[in-house]
């Protein structure tokens, strides 16, 4: 009998069964919501993904790294994502079916489908001994959206981990959580330490820490020029081409002298036309395909 199906051959992800869940004043409905909230998150020590693409990279992603502890589907999401559900009755994960307007009670931005999952615990230790070449990390980062789209650029770009700091947003919260786009579930993202103790844990494996800031004295595009053998660097010039940190600042003031201080050089993104500056999310793009291109045209590949 294949796995997921009842006795009979009934798939219960078919749309025609009735919502186990209709209340959307229940108790597991107002648990459920109430995950928005940092607090409740830690006490309960999970959280809530939203929407089609983020429970599906929970799911799919990495199973051994991301525990789901229950799956939430209006009848009409169930048909229109059966890989989802499928994949998650495959390991064993409870689906329950719940009408639209309990799933909406859950989140309002459910879409038809939510999870609830485990915190994430990756650690600085982890990602350290996993020899990175390429990190992103966020100083002081507050604005969720910036952070989620970060994490989705770093992994896209192909970034071994992303390095949260304590005095930035928590990556639980749900906006983070949905800016990532599932990017969360992808790669190590680290949060509650100290910037001066990232920048040493990651300098101690050999990265090179580049913060970048508008004010910086390299020109990032010298730098990709001028990256890997052969590239006519000077002594003193960062090889692009080395393992790197990235270091990116708060969207508002961006990297405060102290933070600066920390790092091994600061590098700004030029700007060709009359914009004043390039947001937080668009500038660490930016940087950090600069450097996997560097890594990758020197031979050097990152994360696989």
């Amino acid at each position: 009998m294949p796995a997921g199906r009842p006795q009979g051959g009934e798939d219960r992800s078919d749309a025609r069964t009735a919502p186990e869940l209709t209340n959307p004043r229940a108790e597991r409905v107002r648990a459920v919501r109430a995950l928005s909230g940092r607090s409740v998150r830690l006490r309960h020590g999970r959280f809530r993904v939203e929407g089609p693409q983020a429970v599906r990279e929970a799911v799919l992603g990495h199973p051994a790294d991301v525990v789901v502890r229950d799956v939430y589907v209006t009848p009409e999401a169930a048909r229109r994502h059966p890989d989802v559900l499928a994949a998650a009755r495959r390991v064993g994960l409870p689906v329950r079916l719940g009408t639209p307007e309990v799933l909406e009670a859950m989140s309002p931005d459910a879409q038809g489908l939510v999870a609830v999952a485990d915190l994430l615990a990756a650690s600085l230790d982890d990602v350290v001994a996993a020899g990175p070449r390429l990190v992103a990390v966020l100083a002081h980062v507050r604005d969720p959206g910036n952070a989620g789209t970060v994490i989705r650029a770093a992994d896209a770009a192909g970034a071994d981990a992303v390095v949260v700091t304590s005095a930035s947003v928590d990556v639980h919260n749900p906006k983070v959580v949905r800016a990532t786009a599932g990017s969360l579930f992808h790669l190590p993202v680290v949060q509650g330490a100290g910037l001066a103790d990232v920048v040493g844990a990651l300098r101690a494996a050999g990265l090179t820490v580049l913060a970048a800031d508008g004010a910086g004295e390299w020109d990032l595009d010298d730098l990709l020029d001028a990256a890997g053998p052969g590239g006519g660097r000077h002594a003193g010039t960062p090889d692009l081409a080395a393992p790197t940190a990235w270091v990116l600042g708060n969207e508002a003031w961006g990297l405060p002298d102290d933070d600066r201080a920390l790092a091994d050089a600061v590098v700004r993104v030029p700007v060709h036309g009359r914009a004043e500056s390039l947001n937080l999310a668009t500038a660490a793009a930016v940087c950090l395909y600069a450097s996997a291109r560097a890594q990758r045209r020197g031979g050097r590949r990152t994360r696989a």
